[in-house]
């Protein structure tokens, strides 16, 4: 039985969100910013591909166990009820151009857990799942959205561009932030302009880093390594010189024969002054911890192929913003985030052979059979 919290959470109400003037115009922009590295890379490749997260490592069916001992702060939303969802799984690296993995960005996870019951977010009623998008690091690499305007658009000027170039940076700030590293400091800047360290991704901890609703409550959600094989891959290194994807194929050898188990976590607000829902640092965890509240197991797969890419890359929207209301994302980037979001979807989906829909249950793996929006739901 997980105990009651030892400081209270603060409730959520609408007022702990401050929105600026002129919101609406920064998220234009930035949207307009995403697509164009959408456009140069179809320009490039005749292939429509994500603006940020294009590359993938790993596309795997899973499932969620939500526990059933869960006190009321944590019995919240998703995990108010117990039971066990299926899920999709999509690890991937944070640009918008398809580069060796000696360019060491930042590594993501995508959650989609499927087939998921209450009221939606505003429009994602056609969906009945719930998407958690995470990357290996608690903090958000831009301070404001002005700043995450700025940084969109080196991007968009860098995309697809001097890839040889891109990879001595890499190597330039691999070096800096192990040094930072070394003495308890990183930089999320660093890690997102090629500066992560090699790591293993199977050995990562994620995090969405943006504050959410927890039903009554505020969070910040987190996936990290539970099972003996995952927490031995914590921290180990890959070597990137010569395999371009070994990400990739570090991501097969494993699902050949192995099960990963990481626990799902949320960070409750217990202090809206040092944790404020505007802000991009992260939470004190003295003052709350990360607690697990379900488990979410990968099996023995086939963990990427053309075939997965079709259906997953190509087929699937990840966003914060296809979920249940007492999931709301909260926060000026957030919010900012949701336009570009829709409109690289629909970017996608309206040039390539496989559509973006909504799966009612994973469509691949573990013998599950396809089932797709407007057929009768299932719960395993």
């Amino acid at each position: 039985m997980i105990s009651r919290l030892a400081i209270p959470p603060v409730r959520y109400t609408p007022d702990v969100e401050t929105l600026e003037a002129d919101e609406a115009e920064t998220s234009r922009k930035i949207a307009e910013t995403m697509i164009s590295i959408c456009e140069t890379t179809y320009a490039n490749s005749g292939h429509a591909i994500r603006a940020v997260h294009a590359k993938s490592h790993g596309l795997l069916a899973a499932s969620l166990e939500v526990f059933d001992d869960l006190p009321p702060e944590l019995a919240q939303g998703l995990f108010a009820v117990p039971g066990r969802y299926e899920a999709v799984v999509r690890l991937s690296t944070t640009p918008g151009d398809l580069l060796h993995d000696s360019v060491s960005t930042p590594r993501g996870m995508a959650l989609k857990i499927l087939n998921v019951d209450g009221p939606r977010l505003p429009g994602s009623a056609r969906s009945t799942s719930q998407d958690f998008v995470m990357v290996n690091g608690k903090e958000f690499n831009s301070p404001s959205g002005k700043a995450f305007l700025q940084n969109a658009r080196l991007l968009a000027a860098t995309t697809d561009r001097m890839e040889s170039a891109k990879e001595v940076i890499s190597k330039v700030f691999k070096t800096v932030e192990g040094a930072l590293e070394s003495v308890g400091k990183e930089s999320a800047a660093l890690k997102a302009l090629g500066g992560n360290p090699e790591t293993h991704i199977l050995g990562e901890s994620f995090f969405a880093q943006l504050p959410l609703r927890y039903g009554d409550y505020i969070a910040k959600i987190g996936v990290v390594p539970a099972s003996a094989n995952l927490k031995a891959l914590t921290g180990t290194t890959v070597d990137t010189g010569k395999d371009p994807d070994v990400i990739r194929h570090e991501t097969q050898e494993f699902f050949t024969r192995e099960t990963a188990v990481w626990h799902l976590q949320v960070q409750l607000c217990t202090d809206l002054d040092a944790m404020p829902v505007e802000g991009v640092d992260a939470w004190d965890e003295a003052k709350s911890p990360f607690i697990t509240v379900a488990t979410l197991t990968v099996g023995p797969q086939q963990a990427w192929s053309e075939e997965l890419s079709r259906q997953v890359d190509d087929g699937m929207l990840f966003s914060p913003w296809n979920g249940l209301a007492a999931h709301q994302p909260l926060g000026s980037i957030m919010r900012l985030r949701k336009l570009s979001y829709e409109r690289s979807a629909a970017f996608r989906s309206e040039r390539n052979e496989t559509s973006v829909r909504e799966p009612l249950t994973c469509p691949f793996g573990h013998g599950v059979p396809t089932q797709m929006e407007g057929q009768p739901m299932r719960r395993l």
